[in-house]
């Protein structure tokens, strides 16, 4: 976590991981400490980029090799070769001189002269090493993030710091001096705007950060295609009220999907933008291929690699679904926008069917709520999530956040990937009124049914399950014959559903399986705030006053004012008591505390 140094004219040292930054109390750049988790999560996913790219290539290398290989058994004796083997970190050009034996054919009216046979040559280009990822921070305010992956991250080339604003641009280009050599090298500061930044500059970064205060929605047409064939976009979106369905008419217009109320709302978030790069991305025939998607204090993150395929974009509608939700007991159920059918050999695209649910909803008569498209597919790699948990293991002196962040891989490395959405316990019981069984026993009875189930990194009361919503309502009507409710109205959710009979019996004993490895482990999964009032700080260049102490903190704000205080006392004139030669006493300033309780 941040830590405050020593002030220094003015400015405050914060030391962050291997890189510091000099901030001025005015609140012209915005820093936010709280993002730390962010950054640390962001360079572990980095680190790992760096080392799967070098895998990669190191794949297409003996791809290449074998097949140049194939072609020089192909060729025959007669034709001559020449071939450059590869040496560690050189350039090597491998030359085929094909004859044509059955490759070229001459002309009807031509006569091929044996001793000038037609020859082509193919030289094929190979480098020991592939190119040093290039990262564009597109909103990079006070430029820690860009000066921790410069000096945090090995094998990265240069990275580009962008910014709109002037005072963060200048407030930049200061803490890139300030972290020596390494950064200078490195770090690049401009004033810019991203957007245009971007769209002039297609295809040329392996890594593009978005991490603005606020909707990202109108950086991601140009963001999708600055990204280069295989390369990563990061992406923070910090406006969950109207991704969890606070306006969902704001939310379909910025993303595209229309968002409901439940308990997997900030899951439902993430599908939601997810869909909606997607929906960016194929407009340039693109794809996205998600790594990583994290819900994580008041913000979510995801992490996807951008291809181009014009037929892979054909399997969009398969990954995308609308969500129907019972307004009476909260079951949902998707209806997913595509499918496909296999016809002589080959494999049609069509339109999914539906509807996939009633009126009304089978289990307590009530009608349902429409959301979406969501991204119905899997939204994080397990191969990424556990190479990324082990590195931040063994470097884990080296990440400030360290305690935080591996709880929150482990408890995505124990997701169902390929369950969307997912269902709330204590919600069931507040539908049934009744008393709620432990998760580990709600838990083994879906087990011992024949499903699966497990945890979220979304809720700590979350469960994510591929069984269907009537096979959890037999479980929970069996567990309230054991655990007899009070008598309801009629028309209640609960009553309805209790009044039917369970078509499955469920078996409530204990599944040593029904637990995850964490949990058998008791590693903790979900930590509490390091701090009071941790959360989203105030934008850069706003006032502060007393409407912040929510944000800040009380203590926070007495130091700020005295700041302003200090700074006043420097730049006026002193108030003296005494009065002028003539008798009138001279106007008074007023100080900032006084300034400050006028404000608020």
């Amino acid at each position: 976590m941040g830590d405050n140094g020593d002030v220094l004219n003015g400015y405050t040292v914060i030391k962050e991981g291997e890189a510091e930054i000099l901030m001025h109390s005015s609140n012209t750049v915005f820093f936010n400490k709280a993002q730390v988790n962010n950054r640390d999560v962001s360079i572990a996913v980095l680190r790992m980029f760096v080392e799967k790219r070098k895998e990669e290539y190191d794949a297409m290398l003996r791809r290449k090799v074998k097949s140049e290989t194939r072609i020089n058994e192909a060729t025959p004796s007669s034709s001559t070769m020449k071939e450059t083997n590869i040496v560690d970190g050189e350039e090597a050009i491998i030359g085929l001189d094909v004859t044509s034996n059955g490759l070229h054919q001459g002309k009807d009216n031509d006569s091929v002269d044996a001793s000038h046979d037609i020859s082509e040559k193919i030289s094929v280009k190979v480098h020991g090493e592939p190119k040093a990822p290039k990262v564009l921070e597109a909103l990079a305010a006070s430029g820690l993030r860009a000066l921790r992956y410069a000096r945090e991250v090995d094998g990265l080339g240069p990275v580009i710091a962008l910014d709109n604003d002037e005072a963060s641009v200048k407030a930049c280009m200061r803490n890139i001096k300030f972290n020596g050599s390494t950064a200078c090298s490195k770090v690049e500061a401009y004033h810019a705007d991203a957007r245009v930044y971007m769209l002039t500059n297609q295809k040329e970064f392996d890594v593009v950060d978005l991490d603005p205060y606020g909707s990202p929605s109108v950086f991601l047409d140009s963001a999708v295609q600055a990204v280069t064939d295989g390369g990563i976009l990061m992406c923070t979106a910090t406006d969950m009220a109207v991704l969890c369905g606070g306006n969902g008419e704001v939310c379909y217009s910025k993303y595209g999907s229309y968002p409901l109320k439940g308990k997997y709302c900030h899951e439902l978030a993430l599908r939601i933008l997810l869909a909606c790069i997607e929906s960016h991305a194929n407009r340039y025939k693109r794809y996205i291929v998600p790594i990583l998607s994290i819900q994580m204090d008041f913000y979510i993150r995801v992490f996807v690699r951008i291809f181009t395929s014009a037929s892979a974009i054909k399997n969009t509608p398969l990954k995308l679904s609308y969500v129907y939700q019972c307004v009476g007991c909260d079951s949902f159920h998707l209806q997913c926008v595509g499918r496909t059918v296999s016809k002589n050999n080959s494999v049609k695209h069509a339109p999914g069917f539906g509807p996939v649910v009633p009126q009304e909803c089978t289990d307590c008569g009530k009608k349902f709520n429409m959301g979406g498209p969501i991204w119905s597919a899997p939204m994080h790699d397990q191969e990424w999530v556990l190479s990324i948990l082990e590195n931040v293991k063994a470097l884990r002196e080296r990440y400030p956040a360290y305690g935080k962040i591996f709880a929150v891989l482990t408890a995505i490395s124990e997701e169902l990937h390929d369950v969307p959405l997912f269902l709330s316990l204590h919600n069931l019981c507040g539908t049934l009124k009744c008393t709620s069984p432990s998760a580990e026993i709600f838990r083994s009875a879906v087990f011992n049914a024949g499903y699966r189930i497990s945890g979220t990194h979304v809720n700590p009361l979350g469960l994510k399950t591929d069984a269907p919503m009537e096979a959890i309502w037999d479980i929970m009507r069996c567990w309230v014959k054991s655990h007899p409710v009070k008598v309801q109205p009629r028309d209640q959710s609960g009553s309805v559903i209790l009044s039917k009979e369970p078509g499955l019996q469920a078996n409530f004993s204990r599944a040593f399986a029904s637990l995850s490895k964490a949990q058998v482990k008791k590693v903790a999964r979900f930590l509490p705030n390091p701090e009071r009032h941790w959360g989203p700080k105030v934008r850069a260049g706003r006032r502060i006053s007393s409407k912040h102490v929510s944000l800040l903190g009380p203590e926070a704000i007495d130091i700020l004012v005295s700041h302003e205080k200090e700074n006043e006392v420097k730049e006026t004139p002193h108030y003296q008591e005494e009065q002028n030669d003539d008798g009138v006493e001279p106007k008074r300033h007023k100080t900032s505390h006084e300034c400050f309780d006028q404000s608020s």
